[in-house]
């Protein structure tokens, strides 16, 4: 436990270092990008689809909701530390290499920015590999650093349509709405659809008791990453048909193909859980007749209210965190269960129990009797 607590530390260390390494030359770009007011506008607008994706992403993690700060760390992530990273890499390569516009695009800035994004996500396989524990959350913590890579990226698009300065025509409101349509409204899903590939490939490695998986799944996923990202980005060399082509060909069904594989890993953590409570109800961990009032959404949100309606405020969070302890040691005992515990497994299942224990007592679902704690609350 302590060297779990070590790592967390580590990684919170390290990524906030170097979000605002990243942060102060990113800052800089987009304030040398243009006027304020074309750079106010342009940030308004490319604001505009971020909440609807980030709100579509938590959507999926309700299972077992993700710490909301690693989430902001993944947005900040995206947003300054993998921006300035290809810009970087990218600038450095021009310099001693002389890339073609074309190779810059379809190549360089595919291979570039899907590293600097999957990086985070190898960090948080390395040292916060406990935070992860299956497919659905490498997709959702991969949409979240998308999310903030593409908000910044089309921020300099957008000014660079305003201001005229992107090599497409003399700019002005006509070129902005263009820009604005394709990128935030017809292709807001971009990034955290192509970083979403390696987050599948970590969930895999999370999963699998092979040393072979843990190492080429998160590879596989990074190639195509990549992949469909420079089949993305070379769409701009071939026309508007040609966009048209990859966009209805490639992209839509990629897209459509994602959230059919993440519906599948929500529904199979729901089957995951129940058996994995299950055996543990059958060790005396926690009661049986809890387990669907902790696994089914639409249940847990009725505890919720009749917690909420006996108890008040301090009943619903106390149904909330003996519902999220129990959703924990569904997940913690399932990796045991398939012989892939993390280090810290002993540890970890005990404080779950102890909180589990600790908090039944002054709780109660619909069709129990409710404890006297509770309703005098």
């Amino acid at each position: 436990m302590v060297r779990s607590r070590r790592e967390g530390v580590a990684f919170t260390v390290v990524v906030t270092v170097l979000v605002a390494l990243g942060a102060l030359p990113m800052l800089l770009v987009l304030a040398l990008s243009g006027a304020p007011s074309s750079l106010l506008l342009a940030t308004v607008l490319a604001a505009l689809p971020v909440g609807p994706l980030v709100g579509c992403y938590l959507w999926l993690d309700r299972y077992e909701p993700e710490p909301r700060s690693l989430l902001a760390l993944g947005l900040l992530w995206g947003g300054f530390v993998a921006t300035a990273g290809a810009l970087l890499v990218q600038g450095i390569g021009g310099l001693f290499v002389g890339f073609t516009e074309a190779a810059s695009l379809a190549v360089v800035a595919p291979v570039t920015e899907e590293a600097s994004k999957g990086a985070f996500l190898v960090l948080l396989l390395w040292l916060r590999r406990a935070e992860l524990d299956g497919i659905l959350d490498g997709i959702v913590y991969a949409g979240m650093v998308g999310i903030g890579f593409a908000f910044v990226e089309n921020i300099l698009y957008l000014a660079a349509a305003y201001n005229g300065t992107d090599g497409m025509g003399p700019g002005g409101t006509e070129a902005l709405t263009t820009t604005f349509v394709l990128r935030c409204l017809v292709s807001p899903f971009a990034h955290p659809l192509f970083t979403t590939f390696i987050g599948v490939g970590v969930g895999i490695a999370v999963g699998s008791r092979s040393g072979a998986v843990r190492w080429l799944a998160p590879l596989g996923g990074y190639v195509l990453a990549v992949v469909t990202h420079a089949l993305w980005n070379g769409s701009a060399f071939i026309g508007f048909g040609g966009f048209v082509v990859v966009y209805l060909v490639l992209m839509v069904p990629a897209l459509a193909g994602m959230l059919a594989l993440a519906l599948w890993a929500r529904r199979y953590e729901q089957r995951m859980l129940v058996n994995a409570l299950g055996d543990a109800a059958h060790r005396g961990l926690l009661p049986a007749t809890d387990i669907a009032w902790v696994v089914d959404l639409r249940a847990r949100r009725t505890a919720r209210a009749f917690a909420r309606r006996h108890g008040g405020p301090e009943g619903e969070q106390a149904m909330r965190v003996y519902q999220q302890a129990a959703v924990e040691l569904g997940f913690l005992h399932h990796r045991y269960l398939r012989g892939t515990p993390p280090p810290d497994f002993a540890v970890r299942g005990y404080d779950h129990v102890v909180l589990i224990r600790a908090v039944r007592p002054s709780i109660a679902f619909p069709g129990q009797v409710v404890p006297t704690r509770m309703s005098a609350q």
